[in-house]
């Protein structure tokens, strides 16, 4: 009986539209009935965290549950990651009650906040490159949820990087490892566009995560899409990741170790660089290191040195004539060749 007056409803519904408009009710048309509100409210303190590699991150997530709501329900809490395309959900972890569970990489290092009664905040430790994205926190209880996307952003320098073989000769899979190889992870266009707002001009195009590729300009030049076009972030679209071939941008963040020039009373070869450092109790540095010290630490030297991909390089932070008279930049001289004894040596000892 207690469905009687819900019936009424719909079918008063119906004759008015039907009388109102002086036609007969399509067969297609939906009608929706609502007899009560949201009973489950999501929201974020603030829609954007940034930390850095390393460092810890509190994911704001807080519920509102309709005071009026009949009988009390298990809530499940459920936090995922989006891929940079939307696509997909990487689970990072679920509780509901005292039980808990964190998932894949994050395992060990994802746990709840509990500031509250209310609070579905994750904190997340030990935070990787890989951590850095776009966070759904979903809330559930019975048949109501509410969801809410949260972005960890990490410090960090965004760099554009090219192998020995030259210049654009990387599909997208081998500019990810190329990446990868160098203590970074391919630059998505976000963090490219914050690295072009803070001064990045680059003019050869490199592949961003999203499978696109893309370059920024700050100064406007021939070579470089015209001099009488503005400054942006030049946009190649999407291109095949299996055919195309071009440099790529790598991003990386503060890591914990100590990365010095070493002080070798003679010019190295490459072989005896790499036996330099590990007699030192260390390894040889590499780009992404040398990247992150110069800009997140001020590290400045004059001395050009080896690194790991067999480049030759030299981080200023103070320019001044003979070393770089112009801007703080990294210096890149090349890809000599290994056997040459011309340079000295950057090292990394890791503090774990």
């Amino acid at each position: 009986m207690s469905r009687l007056p819900l019936l009424l409803v719909l079918i008063s519904t119906c004759w008015a539209e039907h009388h109102s408009n002086n036609s007969i009710l399509e067969h297609d048309r939906t009608i929706f009935i609502k007899e009560n509100g949201h009973r489950l409210h999501v929201e974020a303190a603030q829609t954007k965290v940034i930390s850095y590699r390393g460092g810890n991150a509190t994911l704001p997530c807080r519920y509102i549950r309709d005071p009026f709501s009949t009988g009390p329900q298990k809530i499940r809490i459920k936090w995922t990651k989006l891929t940079s395309d939307y696509l997909k959900e990487i689970d990072v972890f679920v509780a509901m009650g005292h039980h808990r569970r964190s998932y894949g990489n994050y395992h060990g290092r994802v746990f709840l906040q509990e500031a509250g009664e209310n609070d579905a905040s994750v904190v997340i430790t030990d935070i990787t490159l890989d951590d850095y994205g776009k966070y759904k926190c979903e809330v559930i209880e019975g048949l109501e949820d509410g969801v809410v996307i949260v972005s960890l952003d990490l410090q960090g320098v965004v760099f554009p990087y090219f192998p020995r073989m030259g210049r654009y000769n990387m599909n997208f899979n081998e500019a990810q490892m190329s990446c990868q190889d160098q203590d970074a992870q391919i630059a998505s266009f976000d963090q490219l566009y914050d690295a072009w707002r803070a001064g990045l001009d680059w003019c050869n195009a490199g592949w961003l995560s999203d499978g696109s590729v893309q370059y920024p300009i700050t100064a406007p030049r021939e070579p470089c899409g015209g001099k009488n076009t503005v400054a942006g972030v030049r946009n190649y679209g999407y291109r095949d990741k299996d055919k195309s071939r071009y440099d790529v941008f790598c991003f990386t963040s503060n890591f914990k170790g100590r990365f010095y020039y070493l002080i070798y009373p003679n010019k190295l070869t490459y072989d005896e660089a790499l036996q330099a450092c590990h007699s030192d109790g260390a390894q040889i540095a590499k780009v992404g290191q040398m990247y992150a010290a110069w800009k997140l630490l001020g590290y400045d030297r004059c001395d050009a040195g080896w690194l790991a991909d067999g480049s030759v390089r030299y981080p200023i932070s103070r320019p001044r004539r003979r070393c770089s008279p112009n801007e703080a930049t990294v210096r890149f001289v090349g890809f000599p060749d290994k056997k040459h004894k011309l340079y000295g040596v950057y090292c990394f000892k890791s503090y774990n």
